[in-house]
């Protein structure tokens, strides 16, 4: 793999995989974006871009879309960005993007997505990351990116390489901070301790997360959830300070009154990602004996209201 001048794919390219696809575009880089609900429009008009980092659009010649993985170019590096509802449809959409060398690197919400992309394309080929953004696809070919951004990404499987580092610089040439983490599971968890709480809640009550964090029941509920999380995760020798609770409290109020995916995704009428953010960790939980009553409450909550039932 060469990340000299790499051609990039950006598979599920909604409103996450779209911002740091235009972002590196926005940067001279050769990059393509496979989005059916955007194609059309990205092909005629380009995209736009509202960004609390600064506002930016590009014409149609300056970024691809496809609807279709079997047109693209055989990509160096595969970013994907696919709901994790949509994961049984990983091989079909990635497997014709593929050289012998590229990387994959997954940006999905929640757990199991490394091992899932690993079982299908081998264990070498896989990153993973965790995009911490702030951002809603309000029409087709227009992002809001509101706040934050940042993704902090590493090897899943314990492979030396320095590849991780070489993604991060391109990342970070292109405006978008990044930062390699030395144990990526740790990573996986931290979000999670944020995902459960407020993409569960946010989900499964219709409620922003200022209305969440400014009711003193969100906050005994947000509290307890991420307590249960922290718990779930130590089998794994994951081991977090109480404090982080705080913590993520102090942050989320700064995002203001912040729609999650899960939240917008229910509002749309789409599959949410309960188990890629809930499921797989109660599983967890319950191998393990561990006591997870708010989670599990929010768990059925969310599968009772679900599209996908």
């Amino acid at each position: 793999m060469t990340l000299a001048n790499p051609v990039i794919a950006v598979i599920g390219a909604g409103a996450v995989g779209g911002y740091y696809g235009a972002r590196l575009a926005q940067h001279g880089h050769n990059v393509h974006l496979l989005t059916r609900a955007d194609c059309n429009q990205i092909r005629r008009n380009g995209m736009t871009i509202q960004s609390h980092d600064g506002d930016f659009s590009l014409t149609p010649d300056q970024i691809s879309a496809y609807d279709d993985p079997r047109q693209m170019p055989k990509a160096d590096l595969v970013l994907v960005t696919l709901k994790t509802t949509a994961n049984q449809h990983l091989h079909d959409l990635i497997a014709p993007v593929l050289k012998p060398d590229s990387i994959i690197l997954t940006l999905q919400n929640g757990l199991g997505n490394e091992e899932l992309l690993a079982d299908l394309f081998g264990r070498d080929r896989i990153l993973g990351g965790m995009a911490f953004v702030c951002i809603n696809r309000p029409n087709p070919g227009e992002i809001l990116h509101t706040d934050h951004g940042v993704i902090r990404l590493g090897e899943p499987f314990n492979i030396t390489s320095d590849r991780a580092k070489k993604i991060s610089d391109l990342f970070n040439a292109s405006q978008v901070t990044c930062e390699v983490l030395d144990n990526l599971t740790v990573g996986r968890w931290d979000k999670l301790i944020w995902n459960v709480p407020f993409n569960g809640l946010g989900a499964a009550l219709d409620l922003t997360t200022d209305q969440i964090l400014s009711n003193p029941h969100g906050l005994i509920l947000a509290r307890r959830l991420m307590q249960e999380v922290i718990e779930t995760a130590k089998p794994l020798g994951v081991q977090f300070n109480l404090t982080i609770i705080e913590a993520k409290i102090r942050h989320t109020q700064t995002m203001g009154a912040y729609k999650t995916s899960m939240q917008i995704d229910r509002r749309m009428g789409r599959p949410m990602e309960i188990e890629a953010i809930l499921g797989n960790p109660l599983k967890l939980a319950r191998e393990k004996s561990i006591a997870t009553p708010y989670m599990e409450m929010l768990y059925n909550i969310l599968r009772l209201v679900d599209v996908a039932k």
